[in-house]
């Protein structure tokens, strides 16, 4: 299709700005990212001439109907990889090949270099990644739909929860209507966490009963046309107690706040430190111990990241989280998060479940 084309077309400038004859694209999302091929076990080289996917037969169908007209080499049953790889840069005459080191084993790389006579190894980390953090239309299109998905199931698991529901059957529920509502699967392990458990990030579903305290923490995201969402909300199923209504106010008013900053040309530090005065002025500092959000794509966590010591700038296209959260061991904790764009003349929220404190009061 024409976006992988130009995908491409923008790798060769990343080439031959490095000046390196091809690069050997090992991470799976990024093959799928710049071919359409959503199977695994393949690699991409892209030359500074047209490239070449290396699969194997169980793909060869797949391959045809996802990306026809793409240059292939299946490896026969039995070939491993790395054979196939060392055949293909000989065939190719490459003599600086560019890797992906946090993909690529050191193992592969060692069994390229004694078998490819003269071959120089360039590690471009990142390249296809850069070219990732900025969605087109079809991208964006796509996180919309997983959004949709995952509020439309968040909506039904809200409207039948239940004193005697544990967080695990919470997960499971949520998880499954996500699929109902068209998802491929969720995103990520959903995190549902019951009064003090909220007080773990990525506290674990486990037995405990909707019953026991006074409010639950569900983070969850839909896995949808190859993108992600993710949100999370805190639900009150009891009583507001002061110390709730405190915490909670807090945290919104830092995720406002910082989802009004951004805009193109903001650094992702600095829509971090928006978030991060309103807590730290509330007396909370300490209890925000990760970043305020990342990235949000094919992956769930991508670049960029808003963080403490991100010098990322913000760009139209991105995607990112904006997700502040106070935690208090032995109490519990409150995190509010959305999925936003960044626009050419600001920002827009696409993610859209209620959010203010009479908001999230289950009757």
């Amino acid at each position: 299709m024409d976006h992988h084309k130009q995908r491409l077309d923008r790798v060769r400038l990343a080439l031959k700005k490095a000046e390196v004859d091809a690069l050997l694209v090992t991470d799976f999302t990024n093959v799928t990212y710049l071919t359409g091929f959503t199977g695994d076990d393949s690699y991409l080289l892209v030359r500074r001439q047209g490239e070449v996917l290396l699969s194997d037969p169980r793909y060869t169908t797949q391959l045809e109907e996802e990306c026809p007209g793409l240059e292939l080499h299946i490896r026969r049953p039995g070939v491993p990889m790395w054979q196939a790889v060392v055949k293909v840069l000989r065939q190719s005459k490459v003599v600086r090949l560019g890797v992906e080191s946090d993909s690529m084993t050191v193992g592969l790389q060692e069994k390229i270099l004694q078998r490819v006579k003269n071959l120089q190894i360039a590690l471009l980390n990142g390249t296809v990644e850069e070219l990732r953090q900025i969605k087109d239309k079809h991208e964006i299109a796509a996180i919309r739909r997983a959004a949709w998905e995952a509020e439309k199931a968040f909506a039904a698991i809200r409207a039948t929860l239940r004193p005697d529901k544990t967080e695990k059957q919470i997960a499971d529920e949520l998880e499954y209507q996500m699929r109902v509502f068209g998802a491929r699967r969720a995103a990520f392990p959903s995190i549902v966490g019951v009064g003090p458990r909220a007080a773990l990030p990525h506290a674990t579903p486990g037995q405990n009963r909707i019953a026991e305290s006074d409010f639950v923490l569900i983070d969850w995201g839909a896995y949808s046309g190859l993108y992600n969402s993710d949100l999370t909300r805190v639900l009150v199923t009891g009583r507001i107690t002061p110390k709730f209504e405190r915490v909670y106010r807090v945290v919104l008013r830092a995720q406002t706040s910082a989802i009004a900053a951004i805009r193109p040309g903001v650094t992702c530090h600095d829509v971090d430190a928006v978030a991060r005065k309103i807590i730290a002025d509330a007396g909370y500092n300490k209890y925000f111990g990760h970043g305020l959000g990342h990235g949000l794509g094919m992956a769930v966590h991508e670049s960029p990241r808003l963080a403490v010591k991100s010098t990322a700038v913000l760009r139209p296209g991105m995607v990112v989280t904006v997700e502040p959260g106070i935690y208090l061991p032995g109490w519990g904790g409150v995190r509010l998060e959305d999925d936003v764009l960044v626009t050419r003349n600001g920002h827009e929220v696409l993610t859209s479940v209620p959010k203010q404190l009479e908001d999230v009061v289950v009757q």
